[in-house]
């Protein structure tokens, strides 16, 4: 699957029946394609090991980032874990 057919929210007007719609970090995306979350946090190069996924306002587990797909108007947030003293 090529994780290119995610688009910026340069299209925010672009209006596909098939496109979804739905947002990271507060930002607008588009997506002619089938996502799972695994696959939004390999296309942005997140380290899985280093951060925590809320998926429509609920702390989604690791375990099921490959089974839960995005949906139109989905809203996504991605919180790295950052150490320091």
């Amino acid at each position: 699957m090529s994780r290119l057919l995610i688009i910026y929210s340069i299209f925010k007007n672009f209006n596909m029946k098939e496109t979804k719609k739905f947002f990271l970090n507060g930002e607008e995306f588009f997506s002619t394609t089938v996502l799972n979350l695994l696959d939004i946090i390999n296309y942005f190069n997140y380290n899985s090991s280093l951060l925590v996924v809320e998926y429509n306002h609920f702390i989604c587990p690791k375990e099921s980032w490959r089974t839960t797909f995005i949906n139109d108007k989905d809203k996504i947030e991605i919180v790295t874990i950052v150490g320091g003293g």
